[in-house]
């Protein structure tokens, strides 16, 4: 096929209708690329005058994909990722690289960032952008490289490597529960329980496991992040449950107890994940590869 004949559309189309796919207003799109609102909207039209077809549904305030809008997306997204990634390869490494890494606010608080300024020494080329959130991200439309997710791992479009199991169990303040107890149900009904909303199952899981009725959580203390209940359990302001591995330095420094004994799988647990089919530029590789020797797993990719 001769130049003349191709079909290929201008690369700035390209890149304009994936920085508009990837974001819901036309000036973030622009503010991403570097250039005017009207120029967005002129590759847009371009490219939608090439393709013959709609893009984006102009009906609402904001940038929706068509139906045919998101299947193009899906097919020319990774087609520009190994474009980055070929061109990454070749060029001469200068400057801080970014990865961003979304993870569970409560991780970022009580496992990574201990961990964190050991890597920064160890990488200084690399500025690694935490995005702390209890919200399952789009990390295609957040543009975010790797994530951290906690649960049974039944996630869609992503590439996933367990990290950890999760093992939970009720903790509290030395002295606040006896030594001793026999009677779990009770010491729970005389103390105030401690809910984190970004997990509200978590007392009803770890009962059930145990062949016990789940606790009454009506007069329980709502917390949004569980450094928050870890706090307040270990202010001796109620009883918490607690999770491996946020639980691990409190307890080696007795400021935390587990009174019912050690932690048992909850059955769900930690992954690092990525997209299906889009591969990971050479600084997230390094950061897969540190997270992963972090929690004590063999990188076989």
């Amino acid at each position: 096929m001769s130049a003349k004949e191709t079909r290929l559309p201008p690369f700035r189309s390209l890149l304009a209708f994936r920085a508009a796919a990837s974001h819901d207003r036309l000036a973030d799109a622009a503010e991403t690329l570097g250039v005017t609102e009207s120029a967005v909207s002129h590759q847009l039209r371009q490219l939608e005058t090439l393709l013959k077809t709609q893009l984006f549904d102009r009906t609402s305030r904001r940038l929706v994909l068509t139906e045919t809008g998101a299947r193009y997306l899906a097919r020319i997204d990774p087609a520009i990722r190994e474009l980055e990634a070929a061109t990454e390869a070749i060029l001469p490494k200068e400057g801080r690289r970014v990865v961003r890494l979304t993870l569970p606010t409560s991780m970022a608080g009580t496992w990574l960032l201990p961990r964190l300024g050991a890597f920064e020494a160890a990488n200084p080329d690399l500025d690694l952008q935490l995005v702390p959130t209890t919200r399952v991200v789009d990390l295609l439309r957040d543009q975010i490289d790797l994530s951290i997710r906690y649960g049974r791992g039944n996630w869609q479009d992503v590439e996933k490597t367990f990290l950890f199991d999760d093992h939970a169990t009720p903790v509290a303040a030395p002295g606040l529960v006896p030594e001793g107890t026999v009677d779990i149900e009770a010491v729970l009904k005389a103390n105030r329980l401690i809910v984190v909303r970004s997990v509200p199952d978590e007392w009803q899981e770890w009962a059930r496991a145990r062949g016990m009725e789940p606790p009454d959580l009506r007069d329980a203390l709502e917390l949004d992040v569980t450094e928050q209940g870890l706090q307040v359990a270990e202010a001796g302001h109620g009883i918490a449950m607690g999770r491996a591995p946020y639980i691990e330095e409190r307890l080696a420094r007795g400021l935390l107890v587990t009174p019912f004994g050690a932690a048992g799988p909850s059955g769900a647990a930690y992954y690092l994940c990525h997209p299906v089919g889009y591969p990971l530029s050479a600084p997230a590789r390094r950061v897969r590869r540190w997270l992963l020797a972090e929690a004590g797993i063999e990188d076989g990719g």
